[in-house]
């Protein structure tokens, strides 16, 4: 049995690298060879697909917040600070739930790899 969060990783970085050409391709792809590497059978391939399709999202959703809350208190204080965080909160909150659609399709690909790294 192989490390899920590497296999989680690895994908990520295809579905990263691929996924601006080939979209739907790409996340199939990152679950599938997370799922190789995490091994252990199809649900643990399955949960290894979805951590790597939801980290992009979760990423993005971090990175988003601490600008928000930047830019709000470069222009606004301690008033913008609480305005930027919260509108970069909502801003990353529809970032995870687009990138939910695509962990549902990495979770297919690391559903099939670990059933096939069994």
């Amino acid at each position: 049995m192989g490390s899920m969060w590497l296999g989680a990783f690895v994908g990520f970085v295809i579905v990263a690298l691929l996924g601006s050409h080939l979209p739907i391709v790409a996340h199939l792809l990152g679950g599938f060879v997370a799922g190789l590497i995490a091994g252990g059978g199809a649900g643990r391939g399955a949960l290894a697909g979805f951590l790597a399709g939801i980290f992009g999202g979760i990423i993005v959703t971090i990175l988003l917040v601490i600008g928000a809350v930047a830019v709000g208190g470069i222009f606004g204080g301690g008033i913008g600070v609480l305005i930027g965080g919260l509108v970069g909160a909502i801003v990353g909150l529809v970032a995870i739930v687009l990138s939910f659609f695509g962990a549902i399709l990495a979770a297919i690909g690391g559903l099939v790899g670990g059933a096939i790294a069994r």
